[in-house]
């Protein structure tokens, strides 16, 4: 009887109780309303109202301190939303940001969601500022990130949307065509309906089906829009052609070099059906991104940069979900050009005539959809051209060609089956291969799963990879994990288990750091949603990680910590973190020479970091991290600060800075008789970001973003390496100190003119390359960022045109 009285409240325990799920039934226009904001079409008559908003944030469970109407109605070529947004209008914030930017700023908006194969796992967003300034999300079990940003904000749709100012509240407008959408082909479907609603003054999210915080995701939470019956879409067909101009100047030993850049091609989206779509780019031009924040690397492990690149950004998710695409590694810079440049360098009789940096593309495609059982399919394929370098003999004027980059092929296939709970199964596969006898192929697959129970209260996930090097020297090398844990409720944890062979390689087409590796990691955390008397939410938490080497299976590190965050009823938060590393590490990579090891010292450390109310003008963040090591002289820390000041709803600037420094790192110098040496350095890192947008209309903006980065590198001693991982100083070996400096700035003018239509006009200038300032008459940060000004810059001005064309618009016409 004991036994039984025990296990009712543990089954209690382990059950949430889940809210009702709110349901609307769907209502087919007859008429498609006229989108200008103002409701007042006589169709919206007959389309059923939603009210009674629940608050997420910062009070759950209470009822919305804000009325809220929406009205939703579809056809055969849209679905159409009107929403009244009862407030007093002098109240309601009217920040202009650019598209996609809205948190943060001071701005209220309303937001609708899909579950288009009512999966409870993937999803689209829409949302909708009070100054009629859009952003689009695609929401997926591996996309999502902090507070507020739910899903991949990287896509971009087209869809239409009109505000409009009343006075008692304020009004908008959607329609959301179905070339922006996909859904199962059947007669009678049900989907996944959600609406939010934002309060910038109260910081208030409420949602009409209520989303606790309690409960692990927000797809599964959204309410039921029912029998959605015979859609008939049109053709889902639309063209992007784009055209390009501008040039560039880039300084050389022998004065400017001018480049007339030139460019043109086009963007296809063709729906196969209403579940899957084919994305194509023919001749891709990539010229008009953000710069990289290129760093002076003194790690043994490749830096990975952001993708800012359209079409690797667009709705490439289901690619990503086992983590294996690094779209970087599409159109990256050829893998022989550093050596034509050393080549240049070692013989001054020979001149560089051309080194493309970047590899052209040919063209790229994603096919990608879900069926009526809900199985993703994914496949992505790009063609990158074959890359020469020219370079000239200054005595004989001959020119020889040299190949940089072969024709490369790179493919993904992806499965990937929902199942009930939110759970699923994706099969991946990557391959890529080259052009020419005996060159470098690569094939990797992968299996992931991802188990929740039906009270989505547990999860256990796994993957298992295997990866095929072909060419001169092949190799093979496999990666498992596993993960199990509590994912909702006040009380989370996790234990997990990876495991890479050393000849594990998934850097064709994926990016990792490094591979023979088998770690154990595990938290278990104590989380308050709710408000309290003090705070808005907390958490605590504590965790570990103890990873060994696969081959030899040595010890490698052991790291653990403990966390705790607060928000405040002023929506100031804090977080503070303790931890160590207890015992000396054995890095394992750092020499770059296979089974050596150098011991880095124990220590622990201490970090805070935290922010301001973001509504007020004037908002800061800040980092500040010190560690203190088991031997003397050497510490370590990490100074960061951001200010954003708000001077207007149309301008605002940020500025950041961060310092980070080490004395007695410890970093490969080089090789001396073929014995790796190290060096000591004392460096110090540097980085200060200046960013401003003035925003002219919802769909006219000027950004701005400038950077300097410095990095001094000063030697203190080199030593060999035991086979204990210890120094031996006994060595003459020397290199010269480093004083690195890069500076970048981008300015882009952005006019989306009609719906997927868009000038942009850009100038970039960056520092040129071999420009370099002495370390010994460059010694502060001041004087490296002033003298950079009077290094050679090189420059760039570039103009876009975009013109997006739907095809059912071009039939009508």
């Amino acid at each position: 009887m004991l036994r039984k009285l025990i296990f009712i409240p543990l089954l209690l325990l382990c059950t949430i109780a889940l809210p009702q799920q709110k349901s609307l039934e769907a209502v087919k226009a007859e008429q498609a309303p006229k989108i200008d904001g103002e409701l007042d079409d006589p169709v919206w008559k007959n389309a059923p109202a939603v009210t009674d908003f629940i608050q997420n944030f910062p009070n759950y469970g209470s009822p919305s301190l804000v009325k809220t109407t929406v009205k939703i109605l579809y056809d055969n070529s849209a679905v159409y939303i009107g929403a009244y947004l009862y407030d007093d209008p002098t109240l309601i914030r009217k920040q202009l940001t650019a598209r996609d930017e809205e948190q943060q700023t001071d701005a209220d908006y309303f937001s609708v969601f899909f579950d288009t194969y009512d999966d409870k796992q993937n999803g689209f967003q829409f949302l909708v500022t009070s100054r009629n300034v859009q952003t689009d999300a695609r929401l997926g079990p591996n996309l999502g990130g902090d507070f507020h940003n739910y899903g991949d904000k990287t896509w971009d749709a087209v869809w239409d949307s009109q505000i409009q100012i009343k006075n008692d509240g304020w009004t908008v407008e959607l329609k959301i065509p179905y070339i922006s959408l996909r859904f199962a082909k059947k007669d009678m479907q049900d989907w996944g309906l959600q609406f939010l609603r934002f309060t910038r003054r109260y910081n208030e999210t409420s949602f009409w089906n209520p989303v606790d915080p309690n409960i692990n995701g927000l797809v599964n939470q959204f309410g039921e829009y029912k029998n959605l019956k015979n859609i008939q879409p049109p053709l889902r067909l639309s063209f992007s052609p784009y055209v390009t101009g501008g040039a560039r100047v880039t300084p050389e030993k022998g004065g400017d070099r001018t480049e007339w850049l030139r460019n043109g091609g086009m963007d296809v989206k063709y729906g196969i059906n209403e579940s899957f779509t084919l994305d194509a780019t023919l001749i891709p031009d990539f010229g008009q991104v953000v710069s990289d924040n290129v760093i002076n690397n003194l790690s043994p492990f490749e830096v990975k940069f952001e993708e800012h690149r359209p079409f690797f950004t667009e709705g490439t998710e289901i690619f990503n979900k086992a983590g294996l695409f690094y779209s970087r590694r599409v159109g990256e810079t050829p893998k022989g050009y550093q050596s034509i440049v050393r080549l240049a360098e070692s013989d001054p009789n020979l001149e560089i005539i051309k080194n493309p940096t970047v590899t052209q593309l040919y063209n790229a495609i994603k096919f990608s959809g879900r069926t009526e059982n809900k199985l993703g399919i994914g496949v992505f394929n790009a063609l990158g051209a074959q890359m020469n370098a020219t370079i000239r003999d200054r005595m004989t004027g001959n020119e020889t060609k040299i190949e940089t980059e072969p024709l490369t092929n790179y493919n993904i296939v992806v499965l990937d089956q929902a199942l009930k709970a939110r759970s699923y199964l994706t099969f991946t596969n990557t391959n890529v291969i080259r052009e020419g006898k005996d060159q470098r192929d690569a094939n990797v697959s992968a299996f992931d799963f991802s188990l929740y129970d039906n009270n989505n209260r547990f999860n256990v996930k796994g993957t298992g990879r295997y990866s095929k090097i072909f060419g001169l020297a092949p190799y093979d090398g496999f990666n498992t994990m596993l993960r199990a844990g509590k994912v909702s409720g006040k009380f989370q944890y996790f234990l997990q288990n990876v495991i890479k062979s050393d000849k594990y390689d998934p850097n064709d087409l994926g990016y990792q750091q490094f591979a023979n590796e088998i770690s154990y990691s595990g938290e278990f955390g104590y989380y308050q949603f709710t408000p309290t008397k003090r705070f808005l939410n907390y958490h605590y938490k504590l965790g570990f990680r103890y990873a060994r080497l696969y081959d030899p299976n040595a010890f490698s590190d052991l790291h653990v910590f403990a966390e705790s965050f607060w928000w405040f009823r002023n929506f100031w938060d804090v977080t503070l973190t303790v931890g160590a590393f207890p015992e000396d590490q054995r890095d394992y990579f750092v020499l770059n020479t296979p089974g050596k090891f150098v011991k880095r010292p124990a220590y622990s450390f201490a970090e805070i970091e935290g922010s301001t109310d973001s509504r007020k003008r004037l908002f800061f963040s800040y980092e500040l991290l010190l560690a203190k090591f088991n031997v003397p002289h050497k510490n370590y820390h990490i100074a960061e600060g951001g200010l954003r000041y708000r001077f207007s709803n149309r301008l605002s600037i940020e500025l950041s800075c961060r310092h980070e420094a080490e004395k007695n790192y410890i970093i490969y110098a080089g090789s001396s008789a073929g014995e790796p040496i190290i060096g000591f350095v004392n460096f110090t890192e540097i980085q200060s970001i200046l960013s401003a947008t003035y925003n002219f209309a919802s769909r006219l903006n000027l950004t701005l973003r400038t950077r300097h980065y410095w990095s001094k590198v000063p030697y203190n001693r080199f030593a060999k390496v035991t086979s204990t991982g210890d120094y031996d100083f006994n060595t003459s070996f020397t290199t010269p100190d480093e004083n690195v400096n890069y500076f970048n700035l981008d300015a882009f003018l952005t006019w989306d003119f009609r719906l997927g239509s868009r000038v942009v006009v850009g100038y970039k200038n960056w520092l040129g390359d071999n420009e370099f300032l002495d370390p010994l008459a460059n010694k502060t940060y001041f004087r490296n960022l002033t003298r950079s000004f009077d290094l050679q810059h090189a420059n760039e001005f570039t103009v876009k045109f975009i013109y997006f064309l739907d095809y059912n618009q071009l039939r009508k016409k």
